[in-house]
């Protein structure tokens, strides 16, 4: 049985991951195993995603896994803000190498170092490619999904010849994110800028998107950097421009990973387990067959044919859960935990009556409806219930954004409540650091169109925007 949500929600977390066939944890601590129902619901997401990046005219690559020590200390401030999370390699083949070998904590130096080579006209720009791969990073506190020392994401890298080129680039990154959370994963975000301290290292600034978590938490769900000059300077990342004048690139790179996985389970879960929405669901509609003796498998076997074929042909993806070693119960709780958005239970009075029994899994309410009807509304009952689950998410991120006006507003809020707290921020990192210190609560993002005049929530100083400060994970 699931913990509760409400009473040990980081217990029910992992419950529902290991339960319900995600992944479990590796022998090599810190890193987990990707299961096949796992695997899938991440297949899903990379091929939507994928898609949409090649939407963007961006082209997939791979580059190595190895980083030489020295590409990472061309970017100072790089190196820098990675440097506790990078593992090493030392040695090779039996003997210590000559230069250290970082694993790819993010591949922006290894990549830069080719560009410079790909790149030497205008003509040459805008580059634009991504790259779908591994990360290692040594996380102290790990969580399946959300922080383990590897990892799976995509990176897009992209050079341009002017600043506007670059900038729109990072909008149109962080558009895509939200749009494919929104759309496909029902996650209600909030996008905007970094502030400065927690903007990517070596980026002239970061945009995010940030949503709220079941339990009240923050999560970052997806980041996209401008990052200026700044290794085309460090890289010599130059071209000549139509006038026969060498100018330093602008650049961009922008990434999400499997941390939308656990982003998936926390959004939309319950105490019984999973909810998928079913745009991302391995598998949108579950058949359950009941039968009592061979007879009445084979009149199932021809009735259920009859369904597949309906499905198939509406493109609606389905898994017959012909198991007979578990009972009808079993596999309904089963499919439950795993989240499946919509279960049949086809039993005799179901073939005989030429009806279905359906359940939607965002109300387990078991409603009776005609073969015929079923299979002609199928596509349009499972885009109400995506639409319900993005509704959801919509209203719980409105009732769980509370403002701050003062500091001790703040504190109370932060202390007796979760969710988001809207308040006014000067721009002062002392101050940001401060209230990090003491409420564990960071600056989420400013979010976009957030202006307005007041107080700093901390000094009292004259700001013109608010933040979003939250927990987060």
């Amino acid at each position: 049985m699931l913990a509760s949500q409400s009473k040990d929600f980081s217990k029910w977390y992992n419950q529902v991951v290991l339960d319900a066939g995600l992944a479990e944890y590796s022998s090599i601590k810190g890193c987990m195993v990707i299961k096949p129902y796992g695997y899938a619901i991440w297949e899903n997401m990379k091929n939507i995603l994928d898609g949409m990046i090649k939407d963007l005219g961006v082209d997939n690559v791979y580059f190595p896994l190895f980083i030489p020590e020295s590409f990472l200390k061309k970017e100072a401030e790089h190196v820098e803000g990675f440097d506790p999370e990078v593992a090493w390699v030392t040695q090779g083949g039996g003997k210590e190498l000559g230069e250290r070998l970082a694993l790819r904590p993010t591949s922006e130096t290894v990549m830069y170092d080719t560009f410079s080579k790909w790149i030497q006209s205008h003509r040459d720009l805008p580059l634009k490619v991504n790259q779908w791969a591994n990360i290692i990073r040594w996380e102290k506190r790990t969580r399946l999904f959300l922080r383990t020392l590897e990892f799976l994401w995509q990176e897009g890298h992209t050079v341009h010849a002017d600043e506007r080129g670059a900038e729109e680039m990072t909008n149109s990154a962080l558009a895509m994110y939200e749009d494919f959370i929104k759309n496909h994963l029902a996650i209600h975000t909030i996008p905007g800028r970094k502030s400065d301290a927690e903007t990517f290292a070596g980026a002239d600034y970061t945009l995010s998107v940030e949503s709220l978590m079941l339990d009240g938490k923050g999560l970052q769900m997806g980041t996209s950097h401008n990052l200026g000059q700044n290794f085309a300077k460090s890289f010599d990342i130059k071209f000549l421009d139509e006038k026969e004048e060498q100018k330093y690139a602008w650049q961009t790179s922008w990434g999400v990973s499997t941390r939308m996985v656990g982003a998936l389970i926390m959004a939309h879960g319950d105490d019984k387990g999973l909810v998928l929405p079913p745009r991302i669901a391995p598998y949108q509609v579950v058949v359950v067959p009941i039968w009592k003796d061979n007879k009445e498998k084979k009149n199932l076997e021809k009735y259920i044919s009859s369904i597949e074929r309906g499905l198939s042909e509406k493109g609606i993806k389905f898994f017959v859960d012909w198991r007979e070693q578990q009972t009808p119960g079993w596999k309904f709780n089963d499919w439950e935990l795993k989240g499946a958005p919509l279960r049949l239970e086809i039993g005799p009075n179901e073939v005989e009556e030429k009806k279905v029994t359906f359940v939607l899994r965002d109300d387990l309410k078991k409603k009776p409806l005609a073969l015929d009807k079923f299979l002609e509304d199928a596509v349009s009952i499972l885009s109400e219930m995506q639409k319900r689950l993005l509704k959801r998410s919509e209203e719980f991120v409105k009732d769980n954004t509370r403002v701050a006006e003062s500091y001790s507003d703040l504190k109370k809020i932060i202390s007796e409540y979760s969710g988001f707290v809207e308040a006014f921020w000067c721009g002062d990192e002392k101050c940001e650091a401060e209230i990090k210190e003491e409420t564990k609560a960071t600056i989420r993002n400013i979010p976009f169109g957030s202006g307005g005049k007041g107080k700093c929530v901390k000094c009292g100083k004259k700001s013109g925007h608010k933040v979003l400060f939250a927990k987060a994970y």
